[in-house]
């Protein structure tokens, strides 16, 4: 789960190394893109060209409040023609969710960074992929083309730990 049931990532999925990771994955990519009501709030979120997927627009359309991003309805128009309006058609991508965009991109991730907290339950939350809990979410990863490496801990006193999934050979 990414959040609870009320779609909010509670201070009990919060941990400081899995925030720095984060943050520091961002400051690697050119545009973030996730739906409405996913965010990130680092120092630099706001200087980060961004997509923000959502239905109330016919295909893109500018954002108001911010300069570097724009609403983006993928029934209107591609991912590529939604990076040419934002200005950057080659850019690299982090995707930061929430469980509709996650699985939008499930055949196109190159790599996917799945962090799991094992102490933390979150009954009825938001997951991270549509087809959690039916599945698994290594299940879905796995399905879609991607494989897992070694788990690498963040936070080894809550036993946090992040596994990088890839799609072999590249896509």
């Amino acid at each position: 789960m990414l959040a609870n049931a009320a779609g909010v990532m509670p201070d009990s999925l919060k941990f400081e190394a899995d925030q720095i990771f984060f943050e520091r994955g961002l400051d690697g990519v050119d545009v973030v893109v996730h739906g409405r009501h996913s965010h990130e709030k680092q120092r630099r979120s706001d200087l980060r060209k961004r997509l923000i997927l959502t239905r109330r627009v016919l295909a893109v359309a500018s954002d108001p409040a911010n300069n570097n991003a724009l609403f983006w309805n993928p029934a209107g128009a591609s991912l590529e023609q939604a990076l040419a309006v934002l200005g950057v058609p080659d850019a690299s991508i982090g995707v930061i969710g929430g469980t509709e965009v996650f699985g939008m991109f499930l055949d196109r991730y190159e790599f996917f960074y799945l962090t799991r907290a094992p102490g933390v339950r979150l009954p009825g939350g938001r997951a991270v992929f549509p087809e959690v809990p039916e599945r698994s979410p290594e299940d879905v990863l796995t399905r879609h083309g991607l494989e897992g490496g070694p788990p690498h801990p963040l936070d080894q006193k809550h036993g946090v730990a992040v596994v990088k999934w890839r799609r072999p050979n590249g896509i």
